[in-house]
């Protein structure tokens, strides 16, 4: 199967308004959990059995971004609203740098009802710490498809860019929601172990953890080490072509520390399971063997396209077959002779079935919306049933027979390679109902 002639209608399903998620549990891991494996056995437990399910000698990854508030308001003289979206830093590049930056930056972002703002500047007083800060924003140039830059500019410099955004915009909750957001969003639209801002959309998998489930999977023994993707608006682009061959996978920025890519090595060649939360996490940890194998044919002196910090879209499908340890642990030896205490890389990694996957063993993820590369991910990891019918479709009816919430705010899955993974016996097997 020519991965590319795959077609998006194959990955439909009816999904209700009703059955969308508004807002998620006060209690967020008393979520229910569906539990599956790529036989077709299940089960249907609570987010809390998380710490039963997970092996005592295991590794989680979790992406630690932190969702900003990107959607910053502001009004011509004329009373003309316009909204500024933020997608990416562009001067300075670095999200680190970026919000630390300290008066003056440019971003890439969406500008609605950009009809009514062809030049000037558009400006707000911002109340921070008890002083007035005037904001300033002006277009410099044309971005990537529909996108403008926008450089923004504020009277205080002992202020930070952080600072800034936090009290200028609102939390970007997504648009399949279909409603503003709210004051209670600012913490359920975070995950509890938020730490690097940049993302303008929220890793969701990761929502349905609490300070005491965390605490209680390290009890238990289960290793957590932190992965930083900054999740951007592609996340919610819709596959517009017949075939995912005519669709381009957005790229996203990632940075992996040392320490994190020695345990994937121990975890990887010992054969324990490691577990990513989200499928933010997993591009993340597929992408890395990629980059290991540029630094290798690069050590060797074979041919490389580009920058070698860079995974593109179709590459894990054309690459020769290559040793995942190896090329892991050229990576390692690559950041620690250059006293590297985490690289930061880039993807535009496409997960669909014909994927080989080399690192994660299990993922935590949410239910996603229909036609979307998020549902591809998940069809690539469960594979086909016996009558040759893609068992993300079988788990999906049965959620959606079972009363289960969807999307960003909903309930989630542990998949896995086999329930057999687990301590414990599962009552559903087959997929059988409730």
């Amino acid at each position: 199967m020519n991965v590319k002639n795959i077609r998006i209608e194959d990955f439909d399903y009816p999904l209700p308004d009703q059955r969308i998620a508004l807002h998620p549990l006060a209690d967020r891991e008393n979520c229910r959990l569906l539990v599956a494996d790529r036989y077709g056995n299940a089960d249907h437990r609570r987010f809390a059995d998380l710490v039963d399910l997970l092996p005592a000698d295991s590794l989680l990854v979790c992406n630690d971004t932190r969702v900003i508030n990107a959607r910053i308001e502001m009004h011509k003289p004329s009373g003309s609203r316009i909204e500024i979206f933020l997608l990416e830093p562009v001067a300075p590049a670095d999200y680190v740098l970026m919000f630390q930056a300290d008066g003056h930056c440019v971003w890439n972002c969406l500008v609605g009802n950009k009809k009514r703002w062809k030049q000037g500047s558009l400006s707000k007083i911002l109340h921070i710490d008890g002083k007035d800060i005037e904001l300033s924003a002006r277009i410099v140039g044309e971005g990537k498809g529909n996108s403008f830059d926008v450089a923004f500019c504020w009277n205080d410099a002992s202020v930070n860019w952080a600072t800034v955004v936090e009290a200028a915009g609102r939390i970007p909750i997504p648009p399949y929601l279909n409603r503003e957001s709210e004051d209670c969003d600012n913490n359920d639209y975070q995950t509890v172990y938020a730490r690097m801002s940049g993302s303008v959309a929220a890793p969701t998998a990761g929502l349905h953890f609490t300070p005491g489930l965390m605490q209680r999977l390290r009890d238990r023994g289960v290793q957590v080490r932190p992965v930083t993707l900054h999740v951007g608006a592609g996340t919610f682009q819709p596959v517009k072509s017949e075939t995912i061959g005519d669709h381009p996978m957005h790229t996203e920025t990632f940075s992996v520390d040392l320490d994190t890519v020695r345990a994937l090595i121990d975890f990887h060649c010992s054969g324990r399971q490691i577990t990513a939360v989200g499928t933010t996490s997993v591009r993340t940890l597929e992408s890395l063997p990629l980059i290991g194998k540029h630094l290798l044919d690069q050590a060797a002196g074979r041919p490389t396209a580009g920058n070698p910090l860079y995974v593109g879209q179709w590459e894990a499908y054309e690459s020769a077959d290559f040793d995942t340890a190896a090329a892991l642990r050229a990576l390692a030896e690559h950041m620690s002779a250059r006293n590297l205490p985490s690289i930061t890389a880039a993807t535009s990694i496409m997960i669909a079935p014909g994927f080989r996957w080399r690192l994660v063993d299990a993922m935590v993820t949410n239910f996603h919306q229909p036609q979307s590369t998020l549902l591809l991910l998940v069809s690539s990891f469960l594979g086909n049933d016996t009558q040759d019918l893609p068992l993300w479709r079988r788990y999906y009816d049965m959620a959606l027979r079972g009363d289960y919430r969807f999307l960003s705010y909903g309930d989630a899955c542990l998949f896995l390679k086999s329930l057999r993974a687990c301590s414990l016996k599962f009552r559903d097997r087959r997929g059988g109902d409730f």
